[in-house]
């Protein structure tokens, strides 16, 4: 995280300005961490690196070495933040062309973002008769988008396969204890993980939701958690003059009064592409639920 830097300079917003706000931000800061595991109040994302099931993480583990030694192709089922992150992810820290060339993990595809016919053909006429497995994510399993999509794909795996086999081939990642795909998982005896109640979808990239997309694509999801608990602990200072989070954040909220409300986001790394994606979920849905703040947009 050494690497990151946030450079104020050009904003017009002075450090004396920004510390102004000193007392408020560890305000903030106190409410934020008071009570992180109210699932009402899905802030358990702030303690994901540390506080997290460590039983589950193992089983994440060994699930995408299955799937590494069984299958050429992994879908992912999901949309908005049942993905994105993964994938802001997955291509950040691989080869910008990856899903292309010959590899040693599994291809990574996704599916359920959309409702395009075309796009399923498409995909499904990619994946060919090579061996793949799916992962379906998704809180309640009624979301429309992924529920046709799993349908299709399911449907696929039993045709190839056979009920049996394919109940070895479906990972679904879900609520811990209700939903209809919850209760398909058990009927089923599928290989489930859990959307913690505490972590919304969008913040949900360190949780089964992104981890086991992550480890299948080969990437060390350990040393990814120890990145994680590394920025955590830098930013855990709740005084806004040594946390470049919060100057960040209130920088914005200044700009935000001086009806300064669009914030681009330019980037110039294709592999960065779908991180501008995943930020614009977490921005845009975060604040546009309270119909207010700034409008995030990227170039």
């Amino acid at each position: 995280m050494s690497n990151v830097k946030v450079n104020l300079a050009n904003t017009g917003i002075s450090m004396e300005s920004i510390l102004e706000y000193k007392n408020e931000v560890k305000e903030i800061d106190r409410i934020l961490r008071k009570n992180p595991d109210d699932p009402m109040n899905f802030l358990g994302w702030l303690q994901l690196p540390t506080n997290y099931d460590k039983k589950e993480f193992e089983r994440i583990k060994k699930s995408a070495q299955k799937i590494k030694k069984d299958s050429e192709v992994f879908v992912c089922i999901g949309i908005g933040g049942s993905y994105l992150g993964a994938r802001a992810v997955i291509e950040a820290l691989t080869n910008t062309f990856y899903n292309y060339k010959k590899r040693e993990n599994p291809q990574i595809l996704y599916a359920g973002n959309s409702i395009s016919p075309t796009y399923l053909n498409d995909l499904i006429d990619l994946i060919g008769d090579r061996d793949f497995s799916i992962n379906v994510i998704s809180k309640s399993g009624t979301t429309t988008e992924p529920a046709i999509a799993f349908r299709i794909f399911r449907e696929i795996l039993e045709n190839k396969y056979g009920v049996q086999e394919a109940r070895k081939r479906i990972y679904v990642t879900t609520d811990k204890a209700r939903g209809a795909l919850k209760q398909l998982a058990d009927e089923e005896e599928y290989e489930t993980f859990v959307i913690p109640d505490n972590v919304g979808g969008r913040y949900s990239v360190l949780t089964a939701v992104g981890l086991l997309p992550i480890a299948v694509a080969g990437i060390d999801i350990d040393k990814l958690m120890q990145g994680a608990k590394d920025a955590q602990d830098k930013y855990l200072d709740s005084n806004v003059k040594y946390n470049e989070c919060y100057q960040y954040a209130v920088v914005r909220n200044i700009l935000y009064k001086e009806q300064k409300n669009i914030e681009i986001l330019a980037n110039y790394e294709p592999k960065m592409h779908y991180f501008t994606e995943w930020w614009k979920q977490l921005y845009g849905e975060s604040e546009g639920k309270m119909r207010k703040r700034n409008i995030p947009s990227r170039s």
